[in-house]
Formats: structure tokens, sequence, C-alpha cells
């Protein structure tokens, strides 16, 4: 009847490779795209929102939430939601990510969902995040979509 795929994933593998799938955690993601994407599309922000897109062409990190800037077709701002255990990790992830410039971003977020904290990252702020849900590049609170 069934039978089980050849290649399973273990849960360290899909730990490395970034899936998070809790409720709370998919969640958040919705809220985020469902509420950003009808501002891009009444034009009141200038970039898309996708959820789980990777930053570059091929082989390049995929955050939860991500802006994309259809005109130089680069990402922009990037958004990680994680819980307690995976915020250090994925705080250090983000301002990597902006710091060595590789795919032009330049705003971004991470919300921890059981402290319903935000912590924002630009580049040249020299690896120090601020606690901060407001976007300077889309001139809005992310807070309000949750």
């Amino acid at each position: 009847m069934y039978s089980t795929p050849k290649h399973t994933l273990s849960v360290v593998q899909e730990e490395e490779m970034g899936i998070n799938a809790p409720v709370h955690h998919q969640r958040i993601i919705a809220q985020l795209t469902a509420g950003l994407y009808p501002l891009f599309k009444s034009g009141q922000i200038p970039y898309e929102a996708f959820p789980e897109m990777m930053v570059g062409e091929e082989s390049s990190p995929v955050p939860d939430v991500v802006l994309y800037d259809n005109e130089t077709e680069q990402v922009r701002v990037v958004i990680e939601v994680c819980q307690n255990r995976g915020m250090r990790h994925d705080l250090n992830k983000m301002i990597r990510l902006i710091d060595e410039d590789e795919y032009g971003i330049e705003e971004g977020f991470v919300y921890n969902y059981k402290t319903k904290q935000w912590f924002r990252y630009r580049k040249g702020q020299g690896g120090m995040a601020q606690v901060s849900s407001y976007s300077e590049l889309l001139d809005i609170d992310l807070n309000q979509f949750l």
C-alpha cells in the first residue's frame, strides 16, 4: 500500500535545514505575510512579502519571511521567527547575513513568539541589535500584524 520514503530526514537534518513547523511559528509567518502583502499591493511599502524564500539564487539561506525588491531582484528585509531555544542562534545568523553583504539585505528582525520580543538589526550597526519591531525601510511597526 504505502511505502516508507527512501530518503527521510532525521530531526538533526531538519534542524540544520532550518525547518521549524510548530503551529505557533507557522501562524506568525502567516500573519506577517498576510499583513504585509496588501501594503505592497496598494503601494504603501516598496517590497513584496514572501514566506520562506531563498535570499539568493541557489543554496542560500531561507529566512521565515523576506521582503523582496522586484526592481533590483534582491531581498531587502528578512524576518526570523523563533522561540527561546533558538533566539541567540537566529539573531547571530541574521547579523552575519546582513553584515556579510552577500545578498543586499539592509534590515533584519528576529521575533521570539514565547516572549513576544522583537529585535532589529540594520547594516552598519556593528553587530548590536536593538529591541524594536519598527522597520525604518518600510516605515511601519511589524508588531501590528500579530
